[in-house]
C-alpha cells in the first residue's frame, strides 16, 4: 500500500532518540562555507546559525483487517510499555494500537506548537519525541489509532466554565465520577475539537477515533440543565455533530471513527444520551460499538449473566448491528467491535477474551480492538490464525438476504 508522507519543519537542533529513527530517515547535509555567520564583536569569531531540519511525519493505509490493542498516552510514552508493546506487536497478529490524544482530563499527551491548543493550555507531554516513537511504529506496519475522548474534559470545563453541563443553579454540573462535561451542543467548542484532530493527524496519527460523543448518562440526571439546546433533541445535536466532524474530516483527508454505546447495536431510540446507530454510520468511516459484556444488564436478551458469557453477548449484539448496517447500505467493513479484555462481572481469561473474538469472527466481522485500561493482554487471544472462521465468507451475504443463521 502507498504511504503518506507529511514534512513539517522544526526550528531547533536535530533530536537523537536512539532506535526511534528510522534507518532510512533523510538527513540535513550542508555546506558549511555557504552558511551564513554572525559577527561577534569581542573576538570577531564566525558562528554557525542553528540548523533547521525537516521532520518526516509518515502515515500507513488502515489494514483490512484491524486487530488492536488499547495504551494510555501515559504508557505509550513510558519505555517499560513501550518494550511492552513492541512484545505484542512481536509475538501476536496485532496490526494496531489505539493511544489516547487526549483522556477524560482534557490533557492532550503531546507538545505542539498549534495556537489554539496552547491558547487553551492543554497540552502535556506525555509522549516525549512522539514523532519519531510513532516512524519507528509505522516502520514495523503498526496502524496508529488517536481516541480523542470528546465532551468529557475536565480542563476545558476548568478554563471556560461557561461551556459546561450546568446544574438547575448554574453550578458545573459532574456525573458519579466527579467529572464535568462540555455542553454538546455548545459548536465553539465543536471547533476546538476539529483543531485537536487535525493537530493529532499532523503528529502522526493514522486515524482519529472519537469517543464521549453523546449527552452524560449517569449522576444526578434529575439536576441538570442545557444551555445550547436551541429546541433541538439530544439525538438532533449529536447527528448535527456528527455532520460536522465528517464534513471536516474528509476535507482534511483523514480516517475517521466512533465509539458508541454498546447497547446502541440493539436500541430502537437514542438511550437519552443522543446516540443513534443509523445516524452515525454515514458520517465515520468505522463504528466501534463498546460492547463490553460486563456493561449489560442481567437478563438482557435473556441472557442471565451478560460478563460470564461474553461470546453470546457479541453474537447477539453484533448481528443487529451488522443487520442495520448492511439495511442502510453498508457492509462488514464499516464494524468494529471492542472486545473485553478486563475483569468485571467475571474473571477475563484467554478463553473468554477468544469466545468474543470468535463470536465477532463468525459474523464475518474481521476487525476489534481489545480495551483494558491495566493493559495486562491475553496474548494468546491475539493469534488469529488458530481461529476457525467457519462462516466469515457467507454469514454477510444470508444477513444481506435478511436471513440470519
Amino acid at each position: 500500500m502507498r504511504k503518506q508522507l507529511l514534512v513539517i519543519t522544526i526550528v531547533g537542533s536535530i533530536m537523537t532518540a536512539g532506535y526511534f529513527f528510522l534507518p532510512n530517515e533523510a538527513t540535513t547535509e550542508f555546506d558549511s562555507q555557504n552558511l551564513k555567520s554572525e559577527v561577534v564583536s569581542t573576538t570577531q569569531q564566525e558562528t554557525e546559525k542553528e540548523i533547521v531540519p525537516e521532520k518526516i511525519i509518515t502515515h500507513i493505509e488502515t489494514p483490512e483487517n484491524v486487530i488492536g490493542v488499547y495504551f494510555t498516552n501515559w504508557a505509550a510514552g513510558t519505555k517499560s510499555y513501550q518494550d511492552k508493546l513492541e512484545n505484542i506487536i512481536d509475538t501476536t497478529d496485532v496490526n494496531t494500537v489505539v493511544i489516547d490524544i487526549k483522556d477524560y482530563t482534557g490533557k492532550i499527551g503531546f507538545k505542539t506548537d498549534n495556537v489554539l491548543i496552547n491558547e487553551v493550555g492543554s497540552s502535556e507531554e506525555r509522549i516525549k519525541n512522539i514523532e519519531e516513537y510513532f516512524n519507528y511504529l509505522h516502520s514495523k506496519n503498526i496502524y496508529i489509532i488517536g481516541r480523542l475522548a470528546v465532551f468529557q474534559d475536565t480542563h476545558y470545563v476548568n478554563k471556560y466554565p461557561e461551556v459546561a453541563v450546568k446544574t438547575l443553579d448554574g453550578k458545573v454540573w459532574r456525573d458519579r465520577k466527579k467529572i464535568p462535561w462540555v455542553e454538546a451542543g455548545n459548536e465553539e467548542y465543536w471547533n476546538y475539537i476539529l483543531e485537536v484532530a487535525k493537530e493529532s493527524y499532523k503528529i502522526g496519527f493514522d486515524e482519529i477515533n472519537f469517543d464521549y460523543i453523546r449527552f452524560p448518562s449517569d449522576g444526578n440526571m434529575k439536576d441538570i440543565s442545557y444551555a445550547h439546546m436551541n429546541g433541538r433533541t439530544r439525538r438532533d445535536v449529536m447527528k448535527s455533530f456528527y455532520e460536522f466532524l465528517n464534513k471536516n474530516m474528509k476535507e482534511a483527508e483523514i480516517t475517521h471513527s466512533a465509539d458508541l454505546f454498546g447497547l446502541v447495536t440493539t436500541a430502537t431510540d437514542d438511550l437519552g444520551i443522543g446516540q443513534y446507530l443509523e445516524d452515525a454510520l454515514p458520517n465515520f468511516d468505522y463504528i466501534m460499538p463498546m460492547v463490553y459484556p460486563s456493561h449489560f444488564a442481567d437478563g438482557w436478551y435473556n441472557v442471565p449473566k451478560p460478563g460470564k458469557e461474553p461470546g453470546k453477548v457479541i453474537r447477539l449484539s453484533m448481528e443487529k448491528a451488522l443487520e442495520r448496517t448492511i439495511t442502510a447500505g453498508y457492509d462488514a467493513t464499516k464494524l468494529r467491535p471492542w472486545i473485553q479484555d478486563f475483569d468485571l462481572g467475571a474473571i477475563y481469561t484467554e478463553q473468554l477474551v477468544k469466545d468474543q473474538i470468535q463470536a465477532s469472527l463468525d459474523l464475518g466481522i474481521k476487525s476489534f480492538i481489545l480495551w483494558d485500561p491495566a493493559i495486562k493482554y491475553q496474548l494468546g487471544a491475539l493469534q488469529i490464525d488458530e481461529y476457525k472462521i467457519k462462516k466469515a465468507e457467507t454469514q454477510t451475504e444470508s444477513l444481506s438476504e435478511n436471513k440470519l443463521e
